[in-house]
């Protein structure tokens, strides 16, 4: 199942799409017709519920299955909805990783720039944006705007000192991010936080895809490409620190809780690696891709022209 958080005018609603990511189900709208209410009404109760929540919807789609009347499944082409970041406001701030492709690692310094142990950070909870909402450039503060593709990963249950074998267990599904960058305040800074956690630097979805429909996490292609030209290309087999090991390093001293954010770090090919670098401008377009995932798709508007 392919779960998605969407706004059907002033509604804000969970849904499941299809494939294709073209229609989505109002699971609220559905359950009503069923005459039942089970099912919560936000991304982050639902991750709670864990397996009852999979079995309930999984219920659900047999019945609707069966009907005839199509009135709570929507085109997400269509003007009335749109999908927002799956988990609009994480429960708190996006865990990152720094460095996390050698070759990435490499393209941003030297060989003695390949971590031994993996290098942590967070993403502030206020950056998360839609999948297909415009990225503020923030050029009054900002003028080394950068890309990452990333495969994130979403916690399923609570849970500290977790255990490399133990996991997936952990896991409730995964998405993509777009860790957005400015490289300068980076840089002026010495730190990575404000760089990273500018509003609407971190687009996440389309959807979560719940972990049963992910066979190997640790080896699906991740792809980036601006107007058009891939810069990022590559498989997440490649990654330093595999899943486990990075929900295992976290969880030794920060409990991890359902509906936090783990992204896994970004390939090689960001704007900062090419010479002279190549940064984002008003107007580009950025998508990423992860096998099985889907697209993000944001355009670079300049800040002054947001609403």
């Amino acid at each position: 199942m392919r779960f998605v958080t969407f706004q059907l005018g002033q509604e804000t609603k969970l849904g499941v799409v299809n494939e294709e990511v073209t229609e989505v189900i109002d699971l609220q709208r559905a359950q009503s017709a069923k005459e039942v209410k089970l099912l919560p009404t936000s991304m982050i109760e639902a991750i709670t519920l864990g397996d009852r929540f999979i079995k309930d919807v999984n219920e659900l789609l047999e019945w609707v299955e069966l009907q005839e009347n199509r009135n709570w499944v929507y085109q997400l082409n269509s003007e009335e909805v749109t999908l927002l970041a799956p988990i609009p406001r994480p429960p708190k701030n996006i865990f990152c990783l720094g460095k996390n492709y050698a070759a990435h690692a490499l393209e941003m310094g030297s060989a003695d720039e390949i971590p031994k142990h993996p290098m942590v950070f967070t993403k502030a909870a206020t950056s998360v944006n839609g999948p297909f909402a415009d990225i503020w450039n923030h050029s009054d503060i900002t003028s080394a705007l950068d890309y990452e593709g990333e495969l994130a990963v979403v916690i399923g249950k609570k849970g500290s000192k977790i255990s490399k074998e133990e996991a997936f267990d952990y896991v409730f599904g995964y998405t993509m991010i777009n860790d957005i960058t400015a490289r300068d305040l980076q840089k002026r800074h010495k730190q990575f936080f404000l760089g990273k956690s500018l509003d609407t630097a971190c687009p996440m979805g389309p959807f979560i895809a719940y972990k049963s429909l992910i066979i190997d996490p640790n080896n699906l292609h991740i792809e980036t490409r601006v107007n058009g030209e891939v810069r990022q290309s590559a498989n997440t087999e490649q990654l330093i620190f595999d899943i486990p090991t990075i929900i295992s390093t976290i969880s030794q001293g920060t409990t991890l809780e359902p509906g936090d954010v783990i992204a896994t770090g970004t390939p090689a090919g960001v704007g900062e690696g090419f010479t002279p670098p190549r940064y984002l401008k008003a107007n580009d377009i950025v998508e990423i891709h992860v096998e099985g995932l889907g697209w993000l798709r944001n355009k670079i508007i300049e800040s002054s022209n947001r609403l």
